[in-house]
This record gives C-alpha cells, structure tokens and sequence, in this order.
C-alpha cells in the first residue's frame, strides 16, 4: 500500500481547511484501515477546525461520525472484524483496554483514548486508520449516510436518555430542537415518555410535534419553568445547547428527584442555587457518547423504531462550504459529507 495516496481535507492553521493528498498509511498493531464513505459534520468539529482545542496540532483532519468499510487489518485485530465489513467510528477512538477505567468496565470513559478528530486523524477524507476497540458494526439495514449522524448526535442522546432514570410515561423535556434535539424527541417519544419540547421561536413548533413532541414550549413567548410546573413538572430534561445561561433557569422546572442531564457543552459554567438541588433531591449529570456496544444498540433501536436524522449531503471538496452551513444554524438538522465513486486509494 505504500505510495498510495487519498484525498483529505484537514485543517492547516485555525480556521483553514485544505483539501490534500495524504499517503495512505497502513494500519498498525491493533488498527484498521476504513475507505470512508461518508462522514458527519458535527457542531463539535469547530473545536479543530477554529483551533479552540488545548493542546490541539496542526494539520489535522476533523471529522468523527465516520462510516465506511474495513480494507485492511493490522496485525493482532480481534477476529470480529473482517475486510470489507461496514462499520463506524464516533468521537471516541477506541479504548485501550489497560487503564483504570476500562478494568471496570467503563470503556467510553477510557483515559487513553484518542478523540477523532482532534487527537487523531478523522474522517474527512477518503480514508482513515483508526483503533479496532473503537469500531461500530453498521446494521445491513442502514444505509451508510444515515449511520453517520447516529455515531454522535444519535448515541449522545440516545444513551443520555436511557441513563436518567426516566421511566415509561414520565414527563421528559428536550431543550434545544437541532442537531442532537431532533433525534432526541424521536428517541424519547418512542421510549415512551410524554415529550415536551423546548425552543426559541415558533419556526421549529411544527418540526418538534412531527419529530415526537406532545406539547412544545417557545421561550419567546412563555416562560418554559411555569409552563413545566403546570405539567407537574419534569422528570427529566435533557438540554442539547451549549448557552449556559439559558439552562440553568430550568433546574426551577425538574420535579422532585427530577434530573438535568447534560450533553451540550457550553463554555460558560451553569449557575444554580443549591437550593434548588437539596429542596427537591434534584440533581445534574453529564452524559458522554457511549462505548461502541452501546452504539450498536443505538444503531439497532433507530431501525428498530424508525428513527432517523435528517440529513443534507455534499461532496467532501465541499466542506468547508458545508461547515459553514452547519455553523450558521441554516442545515436542517444534519450535514454529512460523501466521498465520490472513486473514493479508494490510487
């Protein structure tokens, strides 16, 4: 394979993406070698792409809800994988198996694992060498387009819901109706609670109801913590955005034991009155993607329940105009990047 070479596009200094010919390396011990054949672009990405990371070095191609298929093995890969097999990589790059954490068991929490996209290579390229531990088996019946949003967005809410402890006819409010809000609403109305969902402006009222929600709540016009009062209050809520400022006000909206479950990350700290904590036993708790297990059962439950994102393709010579439509709200609700026939080294 030496010589080889494929498209890539990476960043080269802060807010610069290129599109290069990388040489395509071959995998190491451990490793795969995946052609990419489609790959999101996530709100998260602006963290390589703007140079807003610590720590962060360039060049590096962004890029982490990667689908596509295995093309080599390096040596020592488990015998679960085989050439030509579809499969994904999400944020998470694979666990190493020997640290603190994965010896209990807690793979996606793994101190000695790459982020896609920052740490490692990603896929916005033609192809991408990744760690085995961090592969996704993609269902035959999904199409590979639309596995790719479910590697982030879908398993950050999928698995954020199925940790908070919400049960079967609880309320569950979804704050935030985009990227990661409009799968959310089709999660949680098909895990069977009672949807409300939480927006800005009565633009995306119709949208939420079709996606899932029972009832929607435009904080333009309405204030979301009375209005969740008079519903008995929140079981839970799970917030998407990343204003900080527009959470914390709705701790005052959780029931008694009711749960904040965060998966949005601001850059600001969110401000509670501990009051509103140790007065109603209520509490806050981050949720991270999931281990690849656990993104299979995502996989599995979406063509299960019939969840899907929805979804804009362009061509990955595009990116840069494709990022820019994602970083100004206008996509509805995920861009994801394709590679073209040729997408194979040459």
């Amino acid at each position: 394979m030496a010589g080889n070479t494929h498209k890539a596009i990476q960043v080269t200094r802060a807010g610069v993406l290129e599109l290069v010919e990388q040489e395509t390396q071959v995998p190491g011990e451990g490793e795969v070698l995946i052609q990419v054949q489609a790959c999101g672009i996530c709100g998260a990405d602006a963290g390589a792409i703007e140079g807003l990371e610590a720590g962060l070095q360039f060049p590096r191609v962004p890029g982490h809800e990667v689908v596509g298929r295995i093309i080599a093995l390096g040596v020592g890969t488990s015998k679960i994988w085989r050439v030509g097999q579809r499969v994904g990589v999400g944020r998470l790059g694979g666990h190493c198996n020997v640290c603190e954490q994965c010896r209990q068991g807690n793979f996606n929490l793994c101190s000695d694992q790459p982020v896609v996209g920052s740490t490692q290579d990603g896929g916005y390229a033609q192809m991408m060498i990744t760690r085995a531990t961090g592969l996704v088996a993609i269902p035959d019946a999904l199409g590979l387009v639309e596995a790719a949003p479910l590697l982030c967005a879908g398993i950050a809410t999928f698995n954020a819901l199925r940790k908070s402890g919400a049960q079967a006819g609880d309320l569950v409010a979804i704050q935030g109706i985009g990227g990661l809000g409009h799968l959310a609403l089709q999660y949680a109305r098909r895990m069977g609670f009672k949807v409300v969902a939480i927006g800005r402006g009565d633009d995306i009222a119709e949208d939420a109801l079709q996606l899932g929600a029972h009832h929607y709540i435009d904080t333009q016009v309405e204030d979301a913590v009375v209005r969740l009062k008079k519903m008995g209050g929140a079981q839970v809520i799970l917030t998407t955005i990343t204003d900080s400022a527009a959470v914390s006000p709705l701790m005052s909206g959780l029931a008694p034991q009711g749960r904040l479950v965060v998966v949005g990350v601001g850059r600001e700290p969110l401000s509670i009155m501990p009051g509103t904590l140790v007065g109603g036993e209520r509490s806050v708790q981050g949720s991270i993607t999931g281990t690849p297990y656990e993104s299979e059962k995502t996989l599995d439950f979406s063509v299960m329940a019939d969840v899907r994102a929805l979804i804009e393709t362009m061509p990955l010579e595009q990116a840069w105009e494709a990022y820019q439509r994602v970083r100004s709200g206008s996509v509805r609700f995920r861009m994801v990047l394709t590679m073209d026939d040729d997408s194979v080294a040459h």
